[in-house]
């Protein structure tokens, strides 16, 4: 497990730098426009954000440069140059897009980033593009997908691929895996659709969908590949009691999901290492900041806590009381009696989103606590 000192500074810094985006995908969390908001942050403005973390003290959180589409800024490379000469490591998530991700620009990049995220939400055409709809271009966003990844492994930029699960794309799971394992991707992050903005339009899966979904994770990162979740902090606790030689006999979806692992690689090998982590949840480890300068615990928790323009990003995150209370693990119902609730706490988004706090048991956690 990483020493990251979590309490006073985050691993993570997401800056959504704007809502504009070529794609309209039904599960965007920033509801992205096809223009910049007169409220974007201007460069200035972001220049003495970037500036703020250094407050943070070294080594310096990742800044994640988000969106929308970061390269919708027109001054996206001075602000990367700027947060480079202060030290601060850089990760980019731009659109798939004909128009702006393409081999000059990613040469470009080359030298200015540690790592680029690109999604794939489907291992068919078919579903890919249904979920990433375009808005400025008729493309093939699946076929343009594949033909980044190529792009960055020939370039030799350490990537990772990003999948939002949901009950549109969860029998496509094993297949998206051996997609990303054979792309030359450093990671797999799966995220769990959280019903915000655009989101709202799609179906999360249920509880025990879920868990048969990162029991079926575990397996996955078996085959080396690292694997992380966003919004399923429970896949950590799985990995505890994988580790423990706790069995997992799992529902249908399960069985069918690793029916398919196995018969698309083979066995695991028997020696292999389960996953290691980091205890981060929304606000632990994890600050957001919005295309305004808005400060929220993360992208999918809205619950804002100061704004960049007016207040200081290391104040806010080592002395906001909601940030202190879900650091604290302070959660209500189960949650908040867990024997993993230092190193899962449960999603607070979606306890937010679905129950309408952000202290409630995570509901789409199945697991009974040994204390009640």
């Amino acid at each position: 497990m990483h020493k990251w000192p979590l309490e006073d500074k985050p691993l993570l810094v997401f800056y959504e730098t704007t809502k504009a985006c070529p794609l309209a995908c039904r599960h965007c969390r920033a509801n992205a426009l096809l223009k910049p908001l007169p409220t974007d942050l201007g460069t200035r403005e972001v220049m003495k954000f970037i500036e703020d973390l250094t407050g943070f003290g070294r080594p310096y959180p990742v800044l994640i440069l988000t969106g929308g589409d970061p390269l919708m800024r027109n001054d996206i490379f001075e602000i990367m140059d700027h947060a480079k000469s202060l030290g601060i490591p850089i990760a980019l998530s731009p659109a798939v897009s004909t128009k702006l991700l393409n081999e000059d620009l990613l040469r470009e990049l080359r030298n200015r980033v540690n790592s680029v995220s690109i999604s794939l939400d489907g291992a068919r055409p078919e579903t890919h593009n249904y979920i990433r709809r375009t808005a400025l271009e008729q493309i093939d966003v699946f076929k343009t997908t594949l033909e980044a990844f190529e792009m960055l492994r020939k370039l030799g930029v350490e990537f990772q691929i990003n999948t939002t699960v949901m009950k549109l794309n969860v029998h496509e799971i094993p297949h998206i895996f051996k997609i990303v394992r054979e792309s030359g991707a450093n990671a797999w992050e799966v995220f769990f659709l959280i019903r915000v903005g655009r989101g709202m339009e799609l179906e999360p899966l249920d509880p025990w969908e879920t868990e048969d979904v990162v029991q079926f994770l575990y397996d996955a990162s078996l085959y080396g590949l690292p694997i992380r979740t966003v919004e399923a902090p429970f896949f950590r606790r799985v990995i505890m009691q994988r580790s423990a030689s706790v069995k997992y006999e799992g529902g249908r979806l399960y069985q069918e999901l690793t029916g398919q692992l196995r018969e698309l690689m083979g066995e695991s090998s028997s020696n292999a290492k389960p996953p290691s982590f980091t205890p981060t949840r929304d606000g632990y480890g994890i600050i957001f900041v919005a295309s305004d300068g808005s400060i929220y615990p993360s992208g999918f928790l809205p619950l804002t806590l100061g704004n960049v323009r007016r207040d200081n990003i290391v104040k806010v995150y080592r002395e906001h009381p909601v940030l202190r209370t879900i650091r604290e693990a302070r959660f209500n119902g189960k949650c908040g009696v867990c024997e993993y609730r230092n190193i899962c706490g449960g999603s607070r988004a979606r306890a937010y989103t679905e129950v309408g706090d952000h202290l409630a048991s995570d509901p789409a956690c199945v697991y009974e606590p040994t204390a009640k």
